[in-house]
């Protein structure tokens, strides 16, 4: 591997200055999709479609076409858009508070067409640009600024997290859907080889794919970088698990891809 390779900056990122809080992971993601994106040879047939939240700022960094969705629409848009333009690599890049809230209606009968994009659905269970209420994701006890004592399924009457990728899993047009996280060097790895087997999917034409990926949120959780990478890790991944949910995929995609 070549020093380019491994110092270089990804022709398909944007070199200039981040709007994400410091330890947040988005930056981290961007990265990693940008990379895939070169790699395969796309930045010229990739469109990212980005709803309202902090993923709406993906439009800053990436240098491929986006489309901004209204609230929550966004598998709707990259329906469309993969439909006209099957040859493309359509990526919708949400977050929980957009994907498992509004937008769980678009994403759920997406995936039940079984439509041939990929998400990248990042999870940080918090609403991070509108100031830190609970989302869906949100865990038992944790604080948001709409549950100032924590998250309480039984007295207050706010549920329970929802595991998005497991129920994602159950629809016969999933053919891809894995849970990773990006909270240590070890697992911005596997996440890389996660989204790079669900793109490669997609350009195969097979089926619907998600990669979950768990984010640390610094400014939501109200903790430091570091405080917040070992809360992920205490708290998160065991409500939220690693590794591959659902491969339907099997000898489907192309010789060689993955």
């Amino acid at each position: 591997m070549s020093e380019k390779k491994l110092q270089g900056h990804p022709e398909s990122l944007y070199r200039i200055p981040t709007k994400y809080c410091g330890g947040c992971g988005h930056g981290v993601i961007h990265r990693i999709l940008a990379e895939l994106i070169d790699e395969m040879g796309l930045q010229k047939k990739t469109v990212l479609a980005i709803p309202v939240g902090c993923s709406v700022w993906a439009d800053l960094y990436f240098d491929v076409d986006t489309v901004q969705s209204p609230h929550g629409r966004t598998p709707a848009v990259a329906t469309g858009i993969k439909r006209a333009h099957p040859d493309h690599l359509v990526v919708c890049y949400q977050g929980d508070g957009d994907l498992a809230a509004i937008g769980t209606a678009e994403m759920i009968h997406a995936a039940n067409r079984g439509e041939k994009f990929t998400t990248i659905f990042v999870n940080n269970a918090i609403y991070g640009m509108t100031g830190g209420q609970m989302a869906p994701t949100t865990l038992i006890g944790q604080r948001a600024t709409t549950a100032p004592r924590g998250r309480d399924a039984d007295a207050a009457g706010m549920g329970y997290p929802i595991r998005v990728s497991e129920m994602l899993a159950t629809l016969d047009g999933s053919a891809f859907v894995a849970r990773a996280s990006v909270h240590n060097a070890a697992n911005v790895r596997k996440t890389k080889k996660l989204i790079r087997y669900a793109l490669d999917l997609q350009m195969s034409g097979i089926g619907f794919s998600i990669v979950e990926i768990l984010s640390p949120c610094p400014t939501g959780w109200g903790m430091d970088a570091l405080e917040s990478i070992d809360w992920l890790e205490k708290n998160m991944i065991p409500i939220f698990p690693l590794g591959e949910i659902k491969n339907a995929a099997g000898s489907k995609l192309k010789k060689g891809a993955a």
